[in-house]
């Protein structure tokens, strides 16, 4: 049977880069592995990336996943390449100097499925009870969307994709899903994999995903990227000089984050709804009102552990937010 490669990669749209994906297909004897899928191009002045005139770009296998939803399938994500073969400028990717396995991110993905542009289990006017019964929570009038979040679960663990759990967010119609990665562009890739999936299932619901950062204007809680990170040292060594250290180097570098962590944050960082306001770092231990999180069980374990940038809106690109953080870790005093 002939195999079918699924070939998706990020485009130049502005504010974010969006996915996109075209399928080609291989002979019986494709072995399965990223080094035997071929390069391959496509039309940049279609996706903001070329003038019609020289439009061609190309499309770099760079991992390779089982596509569970199609026979004989498979997921190729590609970084893109100038027809000279060097890096694209929308090639984020490729940005990330570091990925030698010593940096861990862990993503926790919020988003909001919705119909009409109104979140699912939303009235079609006016609004539901307010927050305080839909985090975490059961039961009809509860949640909403929780077949679709169950099927997206079920086909990342089967890709192979490191997914690690699933919940319903404070707002009604907003889930959340994490996913971890050891080396900075393999966490980068898991989450864009998953966020594939995620459209292409919503897609057969007649469903919206939605990213943006504040769906819901006035008293509901907006859509986040917390982003988990660590280096060995900090697992291993840490110390609370040391781990405060990272946390001064992060207000130092607080503009530059804040320029890669999304669009319309600050309709996000307002300082309520479990935010710090977006002119403002701090940083504490178990506070979900700050800039980054220390956990609890950090100072348990003798201060090691990974500390939580709670900053990065849910429509953030990943790749650009494991990028600044490695730099300014980096530039901590050690």
């Amino acid at each position: 049977m002939k195999t079918k490669l699924e070939y998706i990669w990020l485009d130049g749209g502005k504010p974010e880069a969006s996915l996109r994906s075209k399928t080609k297909i291989m002979p019986e004897s494709f072995s399965g592995k990223v080094q035997d899928c071929p390069m391959w191009s496509y039309d940049g002045s279609s996706t903001n990336q070329a003038e019609g005139s020289f439009s061609d770009c190309l499309l770099k296998p760079v991992r390779i996943i089982s596509d569970p939803e199609r026979i004989n399938a498979y997921l190729v994500l590609c970084e893109v390449l100038n027809p000279d073969g060097t890096p694209h400028a929308t090639n984020q990717r490729n940005k990330i100097k570091d990925d030698s396995g010593d940096f861990w991110f862990g993503f926790e993905q919020e988003y909001t499925l919705t119909i009409n542009n109104r979140p699912i289990g939303f009235p079609d006017e006016g609004f539901p009870a307010p927050q305080g019964p839909y985090y975490c929570a059961v039961g009809l009038g509860n949640v909403a969307g929780r077949d679709i979040v169950e099927e997206h679960l079920d086909i990342c663990l089967e890709a192979g994709l490191e997914i690690t759990g699933i919940n319903a967010e404070v707002m009604l119609g907003q889930w959340e899903f994490q996913v971890i990665g050891k080396g900075a562009k393999n966490a980068g890739d898991d989450l864009w994999f998953a966020r594939y999936f995620l459209y292409r299932i919503t897609e057969r619901y007649g469903m919206k995903v939605e990213f943006h950062p504040k769906p819901v204007l006035g008293d509901w809680n907006g859509s986040g990227l917390h982003t988990n990170f660590s280096n060995k040292k900090m697992r291993e060594t840490g110390g609370e000089d040391y781990m405060k250290g990272i946390c001064e180097s992060f207000r130092k570098f607080h503009k530059e984050h804040i320029e890669v962590y999304g669009s319309s944050n600050d309709m996000r960082l307002t300082g309520k709804h479990e935010t710090q306001d977006i002119e403002t770092f701090s940083y504490g231990v178990s506070d979900r009102g700050a800039s980054i999180r220390i956990p609890v069980g950090v100072v348990q374990n003798d201060w090691k552990g990974y500390l939580e940038d709670r900053r990065p809106a849910s429509n953030a690109d990943p790749y650009q937010i494991v990028e600044r953080i490695v730099q300014t870790v980096k530039a901590a005093k050690s």
